[in-house]
């Protein structure tokens, strides 16, 4: 048995050549590299409805209003529809703040409880989470943004960030999107 490999033991990044990213290019530096982390909602079809792109450190729990107040789903009449009637998210997105504003706006949320927040609940008893069978039976329709993420990946461009500025990114998940929503929508008239 020898020992682990000195590069592995999660050192900072050697790359110092041209400073931090601008702002404009939705990069952020982390010890895996150079990253982009694109926040989505999807319907239950597993189409895109909105994103928002941020810089690889930015945390999940601080883009969930944000990327709500993207939606817009135009109707027959009347104005365009910005809510959903549940919210399911993982594990990244349950914050106090998150679920108060879910609630103060009508949205039922379907997001678990992370560990620490078992254990905190624990030692300082308050209103528990309704996580329970029937919480858990929603949770399972949450891999539909999973594929709906492995879809728009089937581009090489968006799968492995290619482009420099996030306007060209987000772009590109405009346009693989709407090649998404063509898709299904032509599936579901054949199918009728």
């Amino acid at each position: 048995m020898g020992r682990p490999c000195p590069g592995t033991q999660g050192a900072g990044s050697n790359y110092k050549k041209f400073g931090p990213e601008t702002p404009d290019h939705a990069i952020g530096r982390s010890r895996g590299g150079l990253t982009t982390r694109t926040h989505l909602v999807c319907d239950g079809r597993g189409r895109a409805l909105a994103f928002i792109l941020t810089p690889g450190q930015a945390a999940d729990t601080s883009m969930l209003v944000p990327t709500l107040g993207q939606i817009r789903v135009p109707g027959a009449v009347g104005r365009p529809r910005t809510r959903p009637d549940r919210v399911l998210a993982d594990k990244g997105y349950p914050s106090k703040a998150n679920r108060a504003w879910l609630r103060a706006h009508g949205i039922a949320a379907t997001i678990p409880e992370r560990d620490d927040q078992i254990a905190h609940r624990r030692n300082r008893p308050g209103r528990p989470i309704d996580f329970g069978e029937q919480q858990r039976a929603r949770y399972r329709g949450r891999n539909v943004v999973e594929r709906c993420f492995n879809r728009l990946k089937q581009w090489r461009g968006i799968a492995l960030r290619s482009d420099k500025t996030a306007g060209s990114y987000h772009a590109g998940l405009c346009l693989a999107a709407a090649l998404h929503w063509l898709a299904t929508g032509q599936r579901s008239a054949a199918q009728t």
